[in-house]
């Protein structure tokens, strides 16, 4: 894949990542406005908190995203994007079309969750 590609498919999702993140604090900060208007509806308490929860869960994951486009990005500053920070080997331009954060072949990427409790495909 050539470097301005790469360039391309890094920025869009750092793009999208941010956007979602961005959207995410907004409707955290609406939470918290509904929050202090509660009359006290216990109901109504216990589907806050789980809309806290999947959002604190989302955050979670979209920061963890985000770590993953500064590591593609510091690959694409040292050369190495698009090869396996694992074994070296190239990565398939198919697969970093799909998947431009990937740090792994999808042999290596299976493998790895084989062996460890879920991991995100990257």
């Amino acid at each position: 894949m050539n470097e301005l590609r790469a360039r391309q498919l890094v920025a869009g999702e750092r793009a999208r990542i941010e956007s979602a993140l961005a959207e995410l604090t907004g409707e955290v900060q609406d939470d918290e406005a509904l929050q202090r208007q509660q009359t006290g509806d216990h109901e109504a308490a216990g589907s806050i908190i789980e809309a806290e929860s999947m959002t604190a869960g989302r955050e979670v994951e979209l920061r963890e995203q985000l770590a993953a486009v500064v590591r593609a990005e510091e690959r694409l500053g040292l050369g190495t994007y698009g090869k396996s920070v694992e074994s070296g080997a190239t990565i398939p331009d198919a697969r970093l079309e799909a998947r431009p954060l990937a740090e792994r072949t999808i042999e290596e990427q299976r493998d790895l969750e084989s062996h460890s409790p879920k991991k995100s495909a990257s």
